[in-house]
């Protein structure tokens, strides 16, 4: 009833996109927990809803550690379809996919084919962690961030009780690794942390999440026709 409400006076709607999978010493649930909260903290402030999060997408590469389930290329994109034909046509004329995750990348386009058949209705697709300011953050923190390092490593992601390495990890080799099945990723990442330190002072951690959170709410706000 009250998002039949919020639709007579905005249009627009956030569906964030994440994934289960391994995250070395972080939780499984780490790319989906961080695009729906930098999602929530974004909108809350213009009065726009935020759908909760897509905990499934494209991780074939990490079918070796247990606890990554992944979607065919094709059953993710149908999702995807099929929720935005859905929400268009119960009136969300804009709107917003904030991505978690690198693996679905295949989304951007799904979502670039979906406005050209849709000419009434506007999608953006948005990777939080790599807009350019967030990633002008990132980059001025420590170079060395990927998968399941310090980048990821939020109050909000850790789990209770793990102790994280203190040292540097050798950052892997992304050619090698594309070119390796699931097991073979396994025996290259080890924990399954790409490399780079574990952990980041919350000061540093908060610069990045401040310029994801204001980058999806610039999005938000004025990037639509």
């Amino acid at each position: 009833m009250q998002l039949e409400e919020y639709l007579a006076r905005d249009d627009r709607i956030v569906l964030p996109l994440g994934s289960t999978e391994q995250h070395a010493f972080l939780s499984l649930g780490t790319d989906s927990i961080l695009a729906e909260r930098v999602s929530v903290e974004a909108a809350q402030p213009l009065g726009v809803a935020v759908l909760p999060a897509l905990a499934y997408g494209l991780t074939p590469y990490f079918g070796a550690f247990p606890g990554s389930p992944t979607l065919r290329v094709d059953t993710f994109l149908d999702v995807l379809r099929d929720l935005l034909d859905s929400l268009h046509g119960q009136g969300f004329g804009r709107i917003l996919l904030v991505n978690g995750h690198g693996g679905n990348a295949p989304g951007a386009a799904l979502v670039a084919e979906w406005m050209a058949a849709n000419p009434g209705a506007q999608a953006l697709f948005h990777n939080w962690w790599n807009g350019p300011r967030t990633w002008e953050a990132v980059q001025r923190i420590d170079p060395d961030s990927s998968h399941a390092s310090w980048l990821e490593n939020f109050p909000w992601t850790r789990l209770e009780g793990v102790e994280l390495p203190a040292e540097r990890k050798p950052m892997v080799d992304r050619a090698r690794l594309q070119g390796e099945d699931p097991a073979g990723v396994r025996r290259l990442l080890g924990d399954g942390s790409y490399g780079g330190v574990y952990r980041r002072s919350d000061e540093e951690m908060l610069q990045v999440w401040q310029a994801g959170v204001e980058e999806v709410r610039e999005v938000l706000e004025h990037g639509w026709r």
